[in-house]
């Protein structure tokens, strides 16, 4: 009830509105004649920009735990270099990193007769391997940073508690340490998923056909710019929201711990 009051606020009732105008008026007097030719490539390119999403970012949290566990409490030879990747990673430009996997990493593996030949050859010479490895990696150097941060904001006296109950180490991080720390990082991670999204468009760069690309498609076939691009708007406000309405939801769920 209260969300639903919330809805119909003047202003949001106005916006909602002028949204509705502006795409009812999109509808009526801008061509949408292309669409039914393209439409089997855009659900090829939707499907590729979720599956790279979902992986990268599952693949890349997994990464990150680590990483912040050993900025946060790791020895200096643990510590020193996961602090320097994810001061590379945070400095330098995601479509840098994407170009240095792709063409140079996928330029030597060709020298090397024992990699043409071996059972993995056949990936290594796609684009999308190297698409997800620098997603993964972006994804981890920014969330390592986060959950340093996280691991070291949890309540120090809760493990001192489960040490002197004679907790394990690895149990009392299991139920106690890492669960506080992804509930604190939460509303960040779900901010990061969707910039995530939004960077996904730059593996278009290396010839992976996700939506994007099928966008710029239509329009080199087409010589219409406007409609594919404000179509993919939608489409990525669309994924936006429902990640954020994901990850508010399960904010929700979980127990405050206060």
């Amino acid at each position: 009830m209260n969300g639903f009051k919330s809805l119909m606020q003047p202003h949001r009732i106005v916006l909602m509105a002028l949204f509705a105008g502006l795409v009812l008026w999109c509808a009526l007097t801008m061509r949408w004649d292309w669409t039914p030719k393209y439409a089997p490539l855009a659900l090829q390119g939707l499907w590729t920009t979720l599956w790279i999403l979902v992986v990268t970012t599952v693949l890349g949290f997994l990464l990150a735990i680590p990483l912040g566990l050993a900025q946060a409490i790791g020895p200096w030879y643990l510590s020193l270099p996961a602090r320097v990747f994810c001061t590379v990673i945070r400095g330098t430009p995601l479509l840098l990193q994407i170009w240095l996997l792709y063409y140079g990493l996928g330029s030597l593996f060709p020298q090397f007769p024992w990699i043409r030949s071996s059972e993995l050859w056949p990936y290594l010479r796609q684009a999308w391997p190297y698409a997800v490895l620098a997603l993964t990696l972006s994804y981890a150097g920014y969330e390592g940073e986060v959950m340093r941060g996280a691991f070291s904001g949890v309540a120090k006296g809760q493990l001192e508690a489960a040490k002197s109950f004679g907790m394990p180490r690895f149990t009392m991080f299991r139920r106690i340490w890492l669960p506080q720390a992804i509930r604190n990082v939460l509303p960040t991670l779900g901010g990061e998923t969707i910039l995530q999204l939004k960077a996904t468009p730059l593996v278009a760069t290396i010839t992976v056909v996700e939506i994007y690309a099928v966008s710029s498609r239509v329009r080199s076939d087409t010589f219409i710019v406007y409609e594919p691009l404000l179509l993919l708007a939608l489409v990525y406000m669309v994924i936006a929201g429902l990640i954020g309405l994901a990850f508010k939801r399960f904010e929700n769920q979980i127990p405050s711990g206060r």
